[in-house]
């Protein structure tokens, strides 16, 4: 059933693409499977256009003068999400009704993610499921430091966690952690409330635990300005799932909270068959960290 907010999208999505404000989605695709793990490499032309686009902003696309959240484009504005959050269409999407849920207000992207953070995305993903999700600082592959998560639609085809969730306990207690066997980075998995549900308060209240339990499960801790550590933080199928990072680029690929739902994307043909040689698993393992005893 497509919702009132979702029909918004979808007209705001249709007038933006035909007049231009949305970038077309042109991709190709191959799949890796990597110790049984099912992995989706794209190479996205809208990559390369984007590249174009954002050479032309003042100072570049992280540039801190530079803010296309502060004034979104009128032809990507959906709409609030509550009182501090703004929905905006992803310019450059990786899929139909990719969303940005940007705060109202300027904050540091890598300030923790707080209730009203995931009281957005728990609007959404109440009525429409779907994958939540956060890159946190450049090294987590934000190309913004406006504060911002984004959500996009469950389908066979999108990234998302099930291909991970489907070898954890199916036992969901909400103080437990799990981490997945084959998934060599530091991580760790906390049940979260975050989707099917028809208090939206209640199932914030529950993803935001879960991301204080992360953080404290991987003593990811703020510095004395309040930024956290870089990370990725992913949400769906019942599971909170957050990854510390070290770097952005890893053999070549910028990866991202998405790479982490199964999905790499690169701008070049060529750079798919160095992931092919090493293994998806090889390029999340590099982005982070290596794995280590949980708190």
């Amino acid at each position: 059933m497509t919702t009132v907010f979702m029909q918004a999208v979808d007209r705001r999505s249709a007038d933006a693409r035909a007049g231009g404000a949305l970038q077309p989605i042109v991709a190709e695709q191959t799949e890796i499977s990597d110790q049984g793990l099912p992995f989706t490499v794209r190479w996205l032309s809208s990559l390369a256009e984007k590249n174009t686009v954002q050479a032309t902003m003042p100072g570049g696309p992280r540039d801190p003068d530079f803010n296309p959240f502060l004034s979104p484009e009128p032809a990507l504005t959906v709409g609030p999400v509550g009182d501090h959050h703004l929905a905006i269409l992803n310019k450059f999407p990786v899929c139909d009704r990719h969303l940005v849920l940007a705060r109202r207000q300027f904050e540091e992207q890598r300030l923790p993610l707080d209730l009203h953070d995931f009281k957005a995305l728990a609007t959404i993903m109440s009525e429409s499921g779907g994958l939540g999700f956060y890159n946190g600082g450049q090294e987590a592959g934000a190309s913004q430091r406006h504060k911002h998560v984004q959500w996009i639609p469950s389908t066979p085809s999108n990234p998302g966690l099930h291909y991970l969730t489907q070898d954890l306990p199916q036992t969901r207690d909400p103080l437990a952690t799990a981490v997945h066997p084959k998934l060599s980075a530091r991580h760790v998995f906390v049940p979260a409330l975050c989707e099917a549900v028809a208090d939206v308060g209640e199932s914030a209240a529950s993803m935001h635990a879960a991301f204080g339990l992360a953080c404290r499960s991987l003593d990811l801790k703020p510095d004395e300005s309040g930024l956290l550590p870089a990370c990725n933080m992913l949400v769906q199928d019942g599971w909170l799932l957050l990854v510390p990072r070290s770097r952005e680029h890893a053999y070549e690929v910028s990866v991202n909270a998405l790479s982490y739902g199964g999905s790499l994307y690169v701008r070049h043909p060529e750079q798919v068959e160095p992931i092919r040689s090493v293994g998806p698993l090889a390029v999340l393992a590099l982005a982070g960290y290596a794995t280590a005893p949980l708190q």
